[in-house]
């Protein structure tokens, strides 16, 4: 195990989700570990559900073996152990498998699913659903969508590619095309490169663009077609590709509104409204299209392109 890294789970994943990881700290007046997981799991856990668990041999140490109920308090020890997952609404669409090797895994994510597993998107995840699906356990995300974003959607198969192919997205050695359906804007003169400094802070759902700040985020924006008469009040809508050169959180989203062209049932661009759970029908028409990269591990061309189409798109489709 490379030194500072994270063991892996000894336990398999539930429902495609991992066990939980408790590390416990350098020092503290527990004399025993359920007197500290008692403390600490306070108020999600009562006392009778931790001693239950204990009871039960779900608490397992690096080895597999489940902690008795004694166990002394061991600093900077860890246990592992499955949690109760939330209720979710379960999602229409399986996340369709494009392409998979020893190496990787890619995925076509349906709108409004959640990449990795967080809040009340945990089992209804693209990660959970395509461990499932595939029987891959250790899938884990090279890069992420947004939960309303669908599209073409990479995985490694083991820790051991992990880093190889996560440092292609974060270093900007791979190729992303998106489409969008959103308004038509006749004085707008287009291609353009969109270059602004976005800024998304912490407790706020939008991010925004500070004028006169040094750029940290760039798009290419084109407008491929135009469908006439398309649009909710019979105005003109446009088919857009998206070539983001940058990677910031809601670039595309919230560049096309500083364009004065919100992308089309956007929940959170120009204003941000509520979707309950389980409504599937007016998805963010923003599609992850096209992703391409050479392969970090033997240096092969990798394209791979999107087989979901945008719905509020009634013209041309531009992919074969």
């Amino acid at each position: 195990m490379v030194r500072g890294s994270i063991p892996p789970s000894p336990l398999p994943p539930r429902h495609g989700v991992d066990a939980q990881r408790f590390r416990m700290p350098q020092a503290g007046p527990w004399a025993t570990l359920r007197d500290h997981l008692v403390e600490r799991l306070s108020p999600g856990l009562d006392t009778d559900e931790v001693d239950r668990m204990l009871a039960a041999g779900e608490f397992v140490d690096g080895s597999g073996w489940p902690v008795p109920a004694d166990a002394p308090f061991v600093p900077q020890s860890a246990v592992w152990a499955h949690r109760d997952l939330p209720a979710e609404v379960s999602h229409p669409e399986d996340p369709v498998v494009l392409h998979r090797d020893e190496r990787i895994v890619v995925v076509d994510k349906p709108h409004d699913m959640a990449t990795m597993p967080r809040g009340q998107h945990v089992v209804q995840s693209a990660l959970a659903r395509a461990r499932v699906a595939t029987g891959e356990a250790r899938l884990t995300p090279a890069h992420r969508l947004d939960r309303p974003t669908a599209g073409v959607l990479m995985f490694t198969t083991e820790q051991r590619w992990r880093g190889a192919y996560q440092r292609v997205f974060a270093e900007g050695l791979a190729h992303k095309e998106y489409l969008a359906v959103a308004p038509v804007r006749r004085d707008l003169e287009l291609p353009v490169l969109r270059h602004t400094h976005l800024v998304k802070e912490h407790g706020t759902h939008q991010a925004r663009e500070v004028s006169g700040a040094e750029p940290n985020a760039e798009t290419l924006v084109e407008l491929l077609d135009t469908a006439p008469g398309a649009g909710p009040a019979g105005e003109p809508l446009g088919l857009y590709r998206l070539t983001p050169r940058t990677g910031r959180t809601h670039q595309l989203r919230c560049q096309l509104h500083g364009l004065g062209i919100p992308i089309l049932d956007d929940p959170l661009y120009p204003v941000e409204r509520q979707v309950p759970p389980g409504d599937f029908g007016s998805p963010l028409q923003l599609l992850a299209a096209v992703l391409a990269f050479d392969d970090p591990v033997d240096g092969t061309p990798r394209r791979f392109v999107t087989q979901r189409r945008l719905a509020r798109w009634p013209g041309r489709w531009p992919l074969a």
